[in-house]
């Protein structure tokens, strides 16, 4: 049996900004973007959540709920740099560390002095390493799979420690709701209501075949997940985790229904998401648009395209498409551009698309050049700035 642990940080950026600032701590803290826009929540501290202020929640509405609340912006370089240290701790416990986030990792234990009858002793200790260097909190789970561990981790956070076998798993999470399975949100509990599958016990003993016949692919990983059986392996970090999806989005100053002013910033986005791709050097071939409306509606549609591309314009005139399709008209509250199915530049078996226009191509290059040595507001594209 593999021993799988998933460390999973404590309302990580709330928690460290109340390590660097004393003055926050004990209080109600919320970490966002900038506090004097709109936006949403990044995340709250425990002190805040007893107010019901949770991650991805409207600003407006956490004021609403946290008025005396403190309210600032995140700092990703602080977080990634304690992120990064986090890891030198768990890779004194076994090489096989797998960042998952920038405040949760997975540690394959299996094969080390901290197997499964004594998993619980390294735990402790690296609950302790991390509480006596960086004053944090972060609650573990254990178990034979990564699917398993990540949920034993949620199971009795803040600071806590469970250790599950495969009959814990059935014990604990069968009689549950579909939806508190990790990676089973609302609209799918829908879903699976539909066929009469209410708790995850319904969902384990539930025909594949059918369920495979509702949600494709899907439906054998849904089976898997209430049966808690993950094969996965955890990789490790120095193998790098592959890279599935580049995109940007962006929370609109104000709801808006003006086409022209949804075209200016999808152009926009889709110019950094161009620009992503050539600077780490990936082809994508699978254009996605997300909307999300004043009534917080989200869609997503996507359009997978005859070859390879990382061109921006590309990028932006399959958006557009999508945009003149799916868009009814509503108020927008974010508009978000995204391209997956990446593959590095020059092992795609076409890259027709960018070779096909090697002036654009050549334009391209000279914007990159341009930026790297003026900064990313050097020049911008003229549809833009309308």
């Amino acid at each position: 049996m593999r021993t799988i642990a998933h460390i999973d940080m404590d309302a990580f950026f709330a928690s460290v900004e109340q390590v660097f600032n004393p003055h926050y701590k004990g209080k109600p803290l919320v970490v966002c973007g900038d506090p004097n826009r709109r936006g949403v929540v990044s995340t709250a501290s425990y002190e805040a959540r007893k107010y019901g202020v949770r991650a991805g929640m409207p600003l407006q509405e956490a004021r609403y709920l946290c008025p005396n609340g403190i309210y600032v912006e995140g700092n990703s370089e602080k977080y990634v740099h304690v992120s990064l240290k986090l890891l030198e701790i768990y890779k004194d416990f076994t090489p096989m560390v797998e960042p998952f986030s920038i405040d949760e990792a997975f540690l394959d234990l299996t094969g080390t002095i901290y197997e499964w009858e004594v998993a619980r002793k390294g735990a402790i200790l690296i609950k302790k390493r991390i509480r006596e260097e960086f004053n944090l909190t972060a609650s573990i789970g254990i178990a034979p799979n990564k699917y398993m561990a990540k949920m034993a981790s949620g199971l009795e956070k803040p600071d806590g420690l469970v250790q599950i076998d495969s009959e814990d798993y059935r014990k604990i999470f069968w009689k549950r709701k579909v939806e508190e399975l990790w990676g089973v949100g609302a609209k799918t509990a829908v879903a699976l209501r539909r066929l009469g599958i209410d708790t995850v016990d319904d969902l384990a003993r539930f025909p594949v075949t059918i369920l495979r016949a509702e949600f494709g692919i899907n439906g054998e990983k849904l089976s898997d997940m209430a049966n808690g059986k993950d094969d996965s392996p955890v990789t490790p970090y120095y193998e790098g985790v592959p890279v599935k999806s580049m995109g940007h989005e962006y929370t609109l100053r104000e709801d808006t229904d003006s086409l022209d002013k949804l075209e200016r910033t999808l152009l926009r986005l889709s110019d950094q998401v161009g620009r992503r791709l050539r600077q780490e050097g990936y082809l994508g071939d699978t254009v996605t648009l997300k909307l999300r409306s004043s009534t917080f509606a989200t869609i997503t549609r996507q359009k997978k395209l005859t070859g390879y591309t990382d061109e921006d314009r590309m990028i932006f005139g399959v958006g557009r498409g999508l945009l003149k399709e799916n868009w009814k008209g509503e108020k927008v509250r974010l508009v978000g551009v995204s391209i997956s199915g990446l593959v590095r530049r020059g092992h795609s078996l076409s890259e027709s698309l960018f070779e096909k226009d090697e002036k654009e191509r050549r334009v391209l290059e000279a914007i990159d050049n341009l930026r790297d040595k003026f900064g990313e507001n050097a020049i911008v594209r003229a549809g833009a700035m309308r």
